[in-house]
């Protein structure tokens, strides 16, 4: 206030001009805020005369409310819809003919696949959904201890079985999921598909624990993982129940061989990758998945699987007929 009286007395800011009987030009050109002081002191005088910046407007959200006008809580499992902007069809009944169609296709898809590839579609489901689990970043550490497998983890017996289901390359997935999918159907005929579903997982823990004792053994500790030793498994069994098959490689069918030399093909790569240490793929594994895909198509059904057929029988018929009415027996 002390200020402001100084700047009174001095350029004759005050009521004394009202009093003098001045003009009302004069006045307002002596009001005038001197040019010399420039924008700051008129910012200065302004703030100190009172003036205040306009609050901003802020306006009402829009509630949530139905064609009706009325009310409804939005459930706290949609995202919030203020802001998207909807275009309603005026003719409603449209809008369902895509999803329709969408939805015939795959029901007439599906029904087209053999009992092999209806199989194998939950388990390239599962791999699609662990590979997508890979992208967050937040579940890094997550994945890396439980999703491979590794004799030096802490955790060492789940990761057996998950690692099996983990891809992290797409190129990796996609080349296993298209050898499963391709024997798919050949190795359901053979096995059925509760003895196939039993074989793989078997297989899994089998592959990953031939692959522990090579690291071990060798002292080469890493992390493994991906589908490849349960797949070998598949491709052994195949290839020893049908030896004279012909097979092709993926990017060259123009090449095809039997399937008793792929396998031996196979079994001799993988071998020269453990022993000279080759770190492309966890060859131990392969080794391991194929040797137990030989063994348990030429001795495994006998021994391992005939002792629960009643059991699996009993299964299989729940499975597919479902209870009988009336809870009797025949």
């Amino acid at each position: 206030m002390a200020w402001r009286g100084w700047a009174q007395r001095s350029w004759g800011c005050g009521q004394a001009w009202a009093l003098g009987g001045r003009s009302p030009e004069e006045l307002t050109t002596a009001l005038a805020p001197p040019r010399l002081l420039g924008r700051r002191f008129n910012f200065f005088i302004q703030q100190k005369s009172g003036f205040r910046k306009a609050p901003r407007k802020v306006e009402p959200r829009r509630s949530d409310t139905g064609t009706s006008g009325e009310t409804y809580k939005r459930s706290a499992l949609i995202p919030p819809v203020e802001e998207t902007v909807f275009y309603p069809s005026p003719y409603p009944i449209r809008t369902l003919v895509k999803p329709l169609f969408f939805t015939v296709g795959i029901n007439k898809w599906w029904n087209n696949l053999s009992d092999g590839q209806r199989t194998v579609t939950g388990i390239i489901a599962a791999n699609v959904f662990v590979f997508c689990l890979w992208r967050v970043p937040s579940l890094q550490r997550t994945m890396i201890k439980y999703f491979t497998s590794n004799p030096a983890s802490k955790v060492l017996c789940s990761p057996m079985l998950l690692s099996t289901f983990s891809h992290f390359s797409l190129f990796h997935m996609a080349a296993n999921m298209y050898v499963l999918w391709s024997f798919s159907s050949s190795i359901v005929n053979i096995l059925g598909q509760e003895q196939f579903m039993a074989v793989y997982l078997s297989a899994g823990v089998i592959s990953n624990f031939v692959s522990y004792v090579c690291k071990v053994a060798t002292g080469r500790y890493g992390p493994s993982l991906g589908a490849s030793g349960a797949i070998m498994t598949v491709l052994a069994a195949v290839c020893t129940k049908i030896p004279d098959g012909k097979l092709a490689i993926i990017f060259l069918p123009m090449f095809t061989f039997t399937a008793g030399n792929a396998l031996k093909a196979i079994i001799a790569m993988d071998t020269a990758g453990m022993i000279l240490g080759w770190k492309f793929f966890d060859h131990a594994a392969h080794l391991g998945g194929a040797l137990f895909g030989i063994w348990y198509i030429t001795y495994g059904h006998e021994l391992i699987w005939k002792n629960r057929e009643p059991l699996v029988k009993i299964w299989h018929e729940m499975r597919t007929n479902g209870p009988r009415k009336g809870g009797g027996s025949k």
